[in-house]
């Protein structure tokens, strides 16, 4: 199995399934998702190609994505095998992926999967982070923010993304995390002062 052709592939598959995606999970965040993954497994001596696959495909499957996710991951598999990547691989790229979602509250039992959770939460704050926020929240019908309503984009911060710079499983993560931390903080000390001028 060539690597880096697989790797190749397996872009042009997650492009093809995310380019039209106008939530924050389109193909440049699995791009991200991806490349960070990949520069963490090196810092932590992790299988940087398990961590780069899995990078790329951690959202298939995913219930906010997909109408049914056991078919998608199923064609995922059954791509991967065209590929000739080994059936080991795939069951480590599946468990890689398994627990990545903040949602499940999980974490990963592989290395390679902890640096792909790291590497999708640090997608979700700084600067990308607020971006990919605002574009979720409109194309779920969300509100900016107001202050009698709970289900706000605003409100996500305080629900997830201010959260995650505690819940980096690696190193390497966390000093990219609070850069990015800080910098969500001071937006939102801008958002309010700016809102509050009205």
């Amino acid at each position: 199995m060539n690597e880096s052709n697989v790797i190749e592939k397996i872009e042009c598959y997650v492009k093809e399934l995310f380019e039209d995606d106008v939530t924050g999970h389109d193909y440049f965040h699995m791009r991200r998702v991806a490349r960070q993954a990949r520069e963490l497994a090196e810092q932590e001596g992790a299988d940087s190609f398990l961590a780069e696959a899995a990078g790329w495909l951690h959202d298939i499957g995913d219930a906010k994505l997909f109408n049914d996710p056991t078919h998608a991951k199923k064609v995922m598999n059954d791509y991967l095998k065209e590929l000739n990547v080994p059936a080991g691989r795939i069951a480590d790229i599946e468990a890689a992926i398994e627990d990545v979602s903040f949602s499940k509250g999980n974490v990963p039992d592989s290395l390679e999967g902890r640096i792909v959770q790291d590497a999708d939460r640090l997608d979700a704050i700084g600067a990308i982070g607020i971006a990919r926020t605002f574009a979720f929240g409109g194309a779920k019908g969300q509100l900016i923010y107001d202050e009698q309503q709970g289900r706000t984009s605003i409100q996500h911060f305080y629900d997830k993304l201010l959260k995650l710079k505690e819940k980096m499983n690696t190193n390497a993560a966390r000093e990219i995390a609070l850069e990015r931390h800080e910098f969500m903080e001071n937006y939102l000390r801008q958002f309010y002062r700016e809102w509050h001028t009205e």
